[in-house]
């Protein structure tokens, strides 16, 4: 069932804000069809119907009642319409009460209020009116009797509105617990409502305008009521009164217009000089002109309204232009010296340095501010290249404190070359050679480097403003660009051709000082010794290795790049060239220093694993340390455009060869250390098997130990390979890079080698081919042998046979690890035994016939056998034997003799095919 109206819709509310009982009128559609159609009304959920006065279906008059919640809808029902809905919101604000102590702008009635809920006046007690708390803290009634309170004060009260108050008596009533920090509190509260009484009666008049107001109508309808009634009916007295009213207002009316009037001849009288002041405008508001033009950073207006006041009033004769143009003098001249401490300060852009040399000098300027903006960018560059010194050597300094000397490991902060080694098949277990704290090196840069990268920075970024200042100063550009001001130019060019040189040992100060800074952080042994204590100051416990300076190296060239390309004359620069000279010559001093040392350290990485070759990974690890070494020299080696070579001095290249020839001796020693060593000073730990290669005679360390006489082999073994191989291969490498002397360091190196191949060679002799010499005298005449009284030869004897087994095991230990080594082993040995054989031969006196077979036998059996390893030293020991033996007479001697040999050849024929090659190498003694 649809309704007769639409519901009512509530669209405006004025206000739309305000106290409770305030007086709002609604306005909307559909509001009812008059006063009994009204049946409800509701703003911020509080029922509004009492009070509300039905005007007309748009418009509702009514007063908001005190609601519960702060901010709600207008909601208006009718019977024809229902409950109906808001567009609008009214908010509820709290009431400010006014005090019966408080001030205010109209009169409070402190006997009755309005009820605006009931339209009837209500009486109230005078006491309802008090402050509830007037020291604003919370009230904490005490148990103190009201009789013993009364005895205590007498004749006093706890009431505040009383002429007998006792603030005492109040305290103690009120707040006799409460803390001695509330009642402070108290205090300020009591002092804020004191000073808002005092504030200015100006809000409490405008406050009460309207009172004023009403008061004016009220008087003016009196006044009208008067005249309609006539003067006579006022009385004597009362006319009386108002003569006297009116004749003390025409007095004060008086006095108020004559101090007018006054005033009025005052601004008359100066017209006049105001029409003066317009006129001249200008001069009278330049110097508060020159204020803000100056505050604001227009400079350029200052300088033209100067210019301008400077045509017209330069010359007046006038008193009053001359003290106004003395004041803009002044603040010209203050202008000046603040264009002028702008221009030397630091730092500032090479636009502003020009902006400001420009404008000193339309200013006419003394002195010549161009040059002292020239001399100040020189002391301030030079302040921070020594400035960024200190820094980072306070900073290394506190870190050294905090930290040992930077990843201070073995007393090395660089990285090993040998933790760059290439990944061959050769170096597969080369690999524990990387450095673990390479690592930890990559990530952090001393101290020196980062200093010289960020001193270099600074000069690059600094110079060329300093240097296009300078070029701009000489060529005129800084006054006028457009070559207007021909007179300026020419001044500057005349100053600039006389402080030519001037410039010119500022710009080597400041080469100098570069140069200097990067000695005392890399080369500080290049320094003088003065010169030590202000360009130096470095902690240097450990030298930086090759690559940082390397890399060093680099940035000092791209500076000299970046300096070159502003157009510095080259002998300016020559400094940074000698500079970039002496660390490339340093650079590989180092390098090779510490290669020196990492080859050093190689015998620490011996694992004694032996390939085919009977090699170990110790030549191969060496030869690629060297060539790693000289391949991060190789930016280093390169010469640069307009670049000595580093060879150029001969005391350069005297070092390097020494350095060179430093580092092949220590190879070698570190092989000799490593063939030398005592067995128990092998460290066993880390030998393993090559089992990445097939070993096709068995690994020599089954038992995971090495013999003294195992490691004489290898290191023989290593020490041919070196001769024939490596030690070429580094001499092509060193004439690749441009060493010098190559041939002096392969030659040096090769002799050193080879007296270490001798005595590893005779050494290991000495070890194998004694005890075999030794034993055959004892094993001759064992048994009591005689040669003048022995049977019939029956064979070869057991210490012949003895003596070949041991020759054998010698064979066998030797093929088992360089079977290239076994002709030259095995023909010393024979050489030891067959020498032996024959001093023992020559030393019988006399032999029988049975003797001189047997002895014949014994020695054409061990020739025969080890045949392929004779030598003439050795064939002349068999010959001398024999000759000292007796001939065999005989035919019958002869074929028992041949039936012996070939019965001992084919009673051992096992055991001696050791000596059957097929082919044998040309022997090496």
């Amino acid at each position: 069932m649809s309704r007769a109206r639409q519901p009512p819709l509530v669209t405006g509310i004025s206000p739309n804000e305000g106290i409770s009982w305030t007086k709002v009128t609604i306005r909307g559609e559909n509001l009812g069809t008059g006063p009994t159609d009204l049946i409800g009304l509701t703003i911020c959920g509080h029922n509004c119907l009492l009070t509300a006065e039905w005007m007309s279906a748009s418009k509702i008059v009514c007063r908001v009642g005190q609601a519960k919640n702060d901010k709600g809808d207008i909601i208006v029902t009718t019977k024809s319409g229902g409950k109906g809905t808001s567009t609008v919101s009214f908010k509820l604000l709290k009431p400010e009460k006014i005090g019966i102590l408080d001030q205010s702008a109209v009169w409070v009635d402190e006997m009755n209020y309005y009820d605006m809920r009931t339209d009837r006046n209500k009486g109230i007690p005078p006491l309802s009116l008090r402050p509830a708390n007037p020291l604003g803290i919370e009230i904490d009634k005490g148990r103190f009797p009201q009789k013993d309170l009364e005895a205590l004060f007498p004749g006093m009260s706890a009431d505040f509105t009383s002429e007998n108050f006792s603030a005492a008596w109040y305290l103690i009533e009120n707040h006799s617990t409460t803390s001695f920090d509330q009642l402070k509190m108290a205090v300020v509260n009591l002092k804020k409502q004191a000073n808002k009484k005092n504030e200015g009666s100006l809000a409490y008049v405008k406050g009460g305008l309207s009172t004023f107001f009403e008061a004016q109508d009220a008087l003016s309808a009196i006044h009208q009521k008067l005249e309609a009634d006539g003067t006579e009916k006022v009385e004597g007295s009362m006319t009386q009164k108002l003569e006297n009213v009116l004749n003390r207002a025409s007095n004060t009316a008086d006095t108020l217009f004559q101090e007018v009037l006054g005033r009025k001849d005052k601004a008359d009288s100066t017209r006049n000089a105001l029409n003066v002041l317009q006129r001249f405008k200008f001069l009278f508001n330049l110097p508060l002109n020159i204020e803000r033009n100056i505050q604001k950073g227009d400079y350029d207006v200052v300088i033209n309204d100067y210019e301008k006041a400077k045509s017209l009033f330069g010359k007046t004769e006038v008193q009053v232009f001359k003290k106004y143009y003395a004041e803009v003098e002044t603040r010209i001249e203050a202008l000046r010296e603040l264009l002028l401490d702008k221009l030397l300060e630091t730092p500032s852009t090479l636009h502003d340095q020009k902006r400001y040399i420009r404008y000193l000098s339309d200013l006419h300027a003394p002195g010549d501010p161009a040059w002292q903006c020239i001399g100040a960018q020189h002391q301030w560059i030079l302040q921070l290249m020594h400035n960024c010194k200190e820094n980072y050597v306070k900073e290394q300094k506190g870190s050294s404190v905090l930290h040992s000397p930077m990843l201070d490991l073995d007393s090395d902060v660089r990285p090993s070359p040998i933790g760059h080694l290439s990944q061959t098949a050769s170096l597969k277990r080369g690999s524990s050679f990387q450095s673990g704290r390479d690592d930890a090196w990559r990530y952090k840069a001393p101290q020196q480097v980062v200093f010289v990268e960020k001193l270099t920075k600074l000069v690059v970024s600094q110079l060329p403003n300093f240097w296009k200042l300078w070029i701009s100063y000489v060529n005129g550009s800084l006054f006028s660009e457009t070559a207007e001001k021909s007179g300026q130019m020419e001044r500057s060019k005349k100053n600039a051709r006389q402080r030519q040189n001037d410039f010119k040992k500022m710009i080597q100060e400041v080469m100098h000082s570069l140069v200097k800074l990067i000695r005392g952080a890399l080369l500080p042994f290049s320094l003088r010794e003065g010169e030590s204590r202000q360009y130096g100051g470095w902690e240097t416990k450990s030298e930086l290795s090759g690559q940082w300076l390397t890399h060093v190296i680099q940035t000092v060239r791209l500076s000299y790049e970046s300096l070159t390309a502003l157009e510095i004359p080259n002998d300016m620069l020559q400094i940074i060239q000698d500079l970039i000279l002496d660390l490339r010559v340093r650079c590989i001093i180092v390098t090779l220093q510490h290669t020196a040392e990492d080859i050093k350290r190689l015998a620490e990485k011996e694992d004694w694993v032996v390939d085919n070759e009977g090699l170990t990974s110790l030549p191969s690890q060496f030869e690629q340390c060297i060539i790693h070494s000289l391949q991060s020299l190789k930016t280093v080696l390169d010469c640069k455009p307009g670049e000595a070579s580093v060879f150029q001095q001969q005391k350069t290249q005297e070092d390097v060869c020494q350095l060179s020839i430093g580092i092949m001796q220590v190879f070698i020693d570190c092989l000799e250390q490593l063939s030398t060593k005592p067995d128990g000073d092998i460290d066993t730990a880390h030998l393993s098997v090559d089992v990445s290669s097939p070993d096709l005679f068995g690994s020599i360390h089954e038992d995971s130990s090495l013999s003294s006489e195992q490691r004489l082999l290898i290191a023989l073994s290593n020490c041919r390979y070196l001769e024939r191989h490596t030690f070429l291969n580094i001499a092509e490498h060193f004439e690749k890079h441009g060493f010098q002397g190559v041939e002096k360091i392969t030659q040096v190196s090769m002799e050193s080698l080879k007296e270490l191949d001798q005595r590893l060679f005779e050494m290991y002799i000495e070890f194998k081919a004694d005890p075999i010499v030794g034993s055959l005298e004892p094993g001759i005449y064992a048994g009591y042998f005689d040669w003048k009284d022995c049977l019939v030869p029956a064979g070869v004897r057991n210490y012949l046979k003895e003596a070949l087994v041991n020759i054998i095991a010698v064979h066998a230990e030797v093929f088992k690890i360089s079977k290239d080594l076994v002709p030259r082993v095995m023909s010393r040995v024979v050489e030891a035994v067959s020498e032996e054989l024959s001093r023992l031969m020559q030393c019988v006196s006399s032999f029988s016939k049975n003797g001189a077979l047997q002895a014949r036998l014994e020695i054409c059996a061990l020739r025969d056998t080890v045949a392929i390893y004779l030598t003439p030293e050795s064939n002349s020991s068999f010959k001398q034997a024999l000759e000292a033996l007796p001939q065999l007479s005989s035919g019958t001697d002869k074929k028992l003799l041949e039936e012996l040999l070939n019965k001992f050849k084919s009673s051992m024929h096992l055991q001696l095919t050791c000596f059957q090659a097929t082919s044998s190498a040309m022997i090496k003694t």
